[in-house]
Formats: structure tokens, C-alpha cells, sequence
């Protein structure tokens, strides 16, 4: 034990030798930060190095979204003109277009707001990626070929990349101001 002591003193003393002596008056005068101080400052920095979107702009990831949400919107109405449906036998004859109908105007209503760059808008398409990537995840568990596996991780892909760019999309168009609150 006091072999194990001795040779890790040795050790401290050997890299305080070695490192850079520091100022006494910097320690003195600079606090270290705590591990949620530096996380907040980091946080503050982030903040401020974000430019506000000027009215009219529109991110590169908000716009894809849109896009993306447009075509799914017209991919579902199109399924739905030529009488596709996804699960024939577990749902009555009347509720697969109305969840269709209802599917595609929650879709269509995203891609609209997405394309006005408001801030409800990608929210909404941030919930329905995560949905889709929760879907897909469980949905990969019981994958029965490779083909459906590989889809679903196109998916999964697809999905949180767009998910992980909306985000700072999202920062910069920044919630909008409540009619009451304070500036």
C-alpha cells in the first residue's frame, strides 16, 4: 500500500515539474467554472453566434423538409386515387380513407408551414420525424427479409438526418412572441 502511495506521488510530482507553471494572480482572479457554469456559457455562445433569419429566407433543411412533405402529402392522395391500402384486412372499409384523408392534410398543412418558415411548421415536422423514427426502429425489430430491412434503414437515415438539421433550422426562426409577454 504505501508502495502504490509513494510511486503515485512520484507521478504528481513529475507532472507538475513537467507542466507550465501558471500565474499566480490568473488562478487567484478566475474561478474555475463548474461543469453546468461551462455548459451554460457554451449554451450562451451558441446563442450568440446564431444570426436571426431575416423575413423572407428560408433554410436549406426547412426547405427540404417541405419539399419532402409536399411529395409524401401527394404520394398518399395518389395511393389513395388508385385504391392502395396498407392494411387491408385489419381496419373497416370506411377508415382507411378517412385516416388517408386525415394523414395527408396533417402532412399537407406541415409542408405549408414549412414552406412559410414558421416556427409551428417545422416543429410539426420535427414530431412527425420522430414518430417516423420510432416506427421505423420498432418496425426494424421485426424485419422478415433484407429488403425491408435495408428500406427501413433508408428510413431511419432519411429521417434523423433531416430530424438533426432542422434543428438549428428551428433556432433561428426562433418562437414567435406571445400577443402579452414582455420584450
Amino acid at each position: 500500500m504505501s508502495g502504490k502511495r509513494s510511486s503515485r506521488k512520484r507521478r504528481r510530482q513529475r507532472r507538475a515539474a513537467s507542466a507550465p507553471p501558471r500565474p499566480p494572480a490568473a488562478e487567484a482572479s478566475a474561478p474555475v467554472p463548474s461543469g453546468y457554469a461551462r455548459s451554460r456559457a457554451k449554451d450562451e455562445a451558441a446563442r450568440a453566434a446564431l444570426r436571426p433569419l431575416p423575413p423572407g429566407e428560408r433554410p436549406t433543411a426547412v426547405t427540404a423538409g417541405a419539399i419532402a412533405a409536399t411529395v409524401l402529402a401527394v404520394a398518399n392522395l395518389v395511393a389513395l386515387a388508385f385504391g392502395y391500402n396498407a392494411g387491408e384486412d385489419t381496419l373497416s372499409p370506411g377508415s382507411e380513407v378517412t385516416g388517408s384523408i386525415l394523414t395527408t392534410l396533417v402532412v399537407a398543412l406541415v409542408a405549408y408551414g414549412m414552406w412559410r418558415a414558421r416556427y409551428w411548421g417545422v416543429l410539426g415536422m420535427q414530431t412527425l420525424l420522430a414518430l417516423t423514427l420510432v416506427i421505423s426502429s420498432l418496425a426494424l425489430l421485426f424485419a422478415n427479409s433484407v429488403w425491408a430491412a435495408l428500406l427501413l434503414l433508408i428510413i431511419i437515415a432519411a429521417a434523423g438526418t433531416l430530424f438533426w438539421f432542422l434543428i438549428k433550422a428551428m433556432a433561428r426562426i426562433q418562437m414567435p412572441e406571445r400577443p402579452g409577454s414582455p420584450r
